[in-house]
């Protein structure tokens, strides 16, 4: 009952953030002067194209990009009423991509659930390699296994992710034949979901997911070691240990238990950080997801499709650290969410 009242609460606070969050978005946007519309107006003005200046400031009366600033948040969220009434983020109309030309969820529709999946599985990725060479580099430390992991991690936390995603990129094709580019063969493109485009997308992800999961893996095994090390030098464990409980279950049942509490935390800021990211990876690797159309939309400032994506990634930070703090609260029995005494 306490964990559902606190979802319940998080979920309401998530929502409250997610507005400021929408309304720093889309003000930081607004900062440079002028829009994708202004730009264009000015350069068509220079060069004497009357036609594409009308066409343009339609476009500008259209998406209300005419009025206070203010204003055209309140429209873009779906707050107040705009050429056509209530049309916004809150109605399911996520605006329009001046740079692609078509609706913002058209560009991003697909790339949204690769982005995920690749994210997911960079994710996956990070929790699997982290969490047993962190505990094994603890358990064995000032050996060749805790050099070797050790090494391992500065390593993989020194090397940039576009160099990893280079040199993957070559020898990945030479060596393995793994398929170079892209989230699945060309010809799978657009086509509906089968075992074969399953098969394709699987084969697709193992370069990026190394890529984009290095970094997070072992900046997290290093963490994890510090920690697991933190808490061996605790007097419980050396009481464990003179009642003779056997190293594997009392190392499993006490130290980890409590070393995991960071390791779960960073649940709500691991999704969202390997997304910003991966961006250079993306253009790196050909990728299709929405890295290259944020990189491209802000170089543009086109408005929409930035902060469409922007507040994405901003949800998916919201979910993940609800996700985590309630783990955390059913991780460790010390952490209470109530009322204080």
């Amino acid at each position: 009952m306490i964990i559902l009242r606190y979802a319940f609460y998080r979920l309401i606070t998530m929502l409250l953030t997610l507005l400021l969050v929408s309304a720093l978005i889309f003000f930081i946007i607004n900062l440079p002067p002028g829009n994708y519309l202004t730009n264009q107006i000015m350069e068509l003005q220079a060069t004497g194209q009357d036609a594409g200046v009308a066409k343009a400031k339609f476009l500008q009366h259209e998406y209300s990009l005419d009025r206070p600033l203010i204003e055209q948040y309140l429209i873009w969220i779906g707050a107040w009423p705009g050429p056509y009434g209530f049309s916004g983020m809150l109605q399911g109309d996520f605006g329009w991509s001046f740079e692609f030309d078509q609706p913002v969820i058209d560009i991003v529709g697909q790339a949204l659930w690769l982005t995920i999946l690749v994210n997911l599985a960079a994710v996956l990725f990070v929790y699997l390699v982290a969490l047993p060479l962190g505990v094994l580099a603890a358990a064995r430390s000032q050996t060749w296994v805790d050099y070797t992991s050790s090494f391992i991690g500065y390593l993989g936390l020194a090397t940039p992710n576009f160099l990893l995603a280079l040199i993957l990129f070559y020898y990945g094709q030479k060596y393995l034949n793994l398929p170079i580019g892209g989230l699945m063969a060309p010809e799978m493109e657009g086509e509906p979901m089968s075992f074969a485009k399953v098969k394709s997308i699987l084969l697709h992800l193992i370069i990026p997911t190394f890529v984009i999961g290095t970094s997070g893996a072992a900046a997290m095994m290093q963490r994890l070691r510090a920690n697991m090390l933190d808490e061996l030098d605790k007097p419980y464990v050396e009481t464990a240990r003179a009642k003779g409980m056997s190293p594997t279950k009392m190392l499993m049942k006490y130290p980890l238990r409590m070393a995991l509490n960071p390791f779960v935390a960073d649940i709500g800021n691991l999704l969202p950080s390997m997304i910003s990211g991966s961006v250079l990876v993306s253009v790196v690797l050909g990728l299709q997801t929405i890295g290259p159309a944020l990189l491209t939309a802000l170089k543009s400032q086109d408005q929409f499709l930035a902060g469409f994506i922007l507040l994405f990634v901003a949800l998916l930070t919201l979910i993940g650290t609800m996700i985590s703090d309630v783990l955390l609260m059913l991780l460790d029995p010390r952490i209470r969410y109530g009322e204080r005494k």
